[in-house]
């Protein structure tokens, strides 16, 4: 497939969205959607010093979504899952393997270098570690104006506003107060709010949230997604919102997708889902959530025996079958299940629901 050749010029005023040329594609609700992957691959390749081609990582391998504007849906599972793998695809850090990307109907694997450019003003990015993602040597005021002078937005006064409307969006004030410090002079709360502020100051349609609360203080995760949930509403956001806490996406995120060794094990709306998992994984991800009651503290819980496989060489038919306790032999071990329709909207990728 050859690049889009459509030139994109960052104007001054970036409310003013420039769509790039590409291959349009419907989502599969029928009705355009903001973001469609279409049975994504990404693998990573292995070299061995001396000895070339060692084989491949397969991080995500066939997964399809649609997200629709002003929707959330959050992407869980444990660690090495792919969910991080999926979501730097979905920035454009990583280039497809196979498979097809769509933003607003424009195919993201034929972007040119300056569309990617254009795409990200579109897409904003709030990461794990706010103290690792912030530059120690730039101020408040230096940290969110760096984006609007790569975006071209040359007028000083005007920065200036974006910069203190952001902070005020996010619940910094006084803002002459935070302007002039730097990363270290503020509270890990604090520096997540600045992450957020810097990921919106370009009013993106599309927010990716990566385990935007696991490094802060349980007192201060509620705070951090309700600013999120009210940010999502005000500004009619798309966010994905990746995590691996069941706890936490009952009150922030419309669908939910479970991911194990790379793949979407099930999918569906959040209530549905938590209240009547299908999938063997999402129960057992299910059972393993804290319980807040003080009297289930020292009960054991039953989770899978051994590990997650090696994407390197991940096991024939479905990958979660050496764990699995509703294993079928010659069935789960050797065929690798589709998405079966448990319910409305509900999937799961489960030889049970044949």
């Amino acid at each position: 497939m050859t690049q889009a050749t459509t030139d994109i010029k960052l104007e001054t005023n970036t409310d003013e969205r420039i769509k790039p040329a590409g291959r349009a594609h419907p989502s599969r609700s029928g009705q355009d959607a903001l973001l469609s992957v279409r049975n994504l691959r990404v693998w990573f390749e292995l070299r061995r010093f001396g000895f070339g081609h060692a084989g491949y990582v397969r991080a995500v391998d066939d997964v399809s979504f649609d997200l629709n504007y002003g929707e959330t849906i959050a992407i869980v599972g444990e660690s090495g899952c792919g969910k991080s793998s999926l979501m730097k695809t979905i920035l454009g850090l990583h280039r497809p393997t196979e498979g097809e990307i769509f933003f607003e109907n424009r195919r993201l694997n034929d972007f040119s270098r300056r569309e990617m450019r254009w795409y990200r003003t579109q897409v904003g990015y709030v990461q794990q570690d706010p103290y690792g993602a912030l530059p120690p040597f730039m101020n408040v005021r230096r940290i969110l104006q760096e984006p609007l002078i790569i975006a071209g937005i040359k007028d000083p006064a005007e920065r200036e506003t974006r910069i203190r409307k952001a902070l005020e969006e996010v619940k910094m004030s006084p803002v002459e107060e935070f302007l002039p410090k730097f990363p270290h002079m503020l509270s890990g709360g604090q520096q997540q709010r600045v992450v957020i502020a810097r990921a919106m100051i370009l009013n993106p349609k599309l927010l990716v949230a990566d385990e935007p609360v696991s490094m802060l203080d349980a007192s201060v995760r509620v705070e951090i997604l309700r600013l999120l949930r009210a940010l999502q509403q005000a500004h009619n956001l798309a966010v994905i919102y990746i995590t691996h806490d069941l706890s936490t996406v009952r009150y922030f995120s419309k669908r939910i997708m479970v991911m194990y060794a790379g793949q979407v094990v099930e999918q569906g709306e959040v209530n549905d889902l938590l209240s009547n998992p299908k999938h063997p994984y999402t129960q057992a991800l299910i059972e393993a959530t804290s319980d807040p009651d003080a009297a289930n503290a020292m009960k054991f819980r039953e989770v899978p025996p051994g590990e997650p496989p090696s994407l390197v060489r991940p096991p024939s038919g479905c990958r979660f079958h050496p764990r699995c306790a509703y294993f079928i032999a010659d069935v789960c071990d050797k065929e690798t299940p589709p998405d079966f329709e448990v319910g409305p909207g509900h999937l799961a990728r489960c030889w049970l629901y044949r």
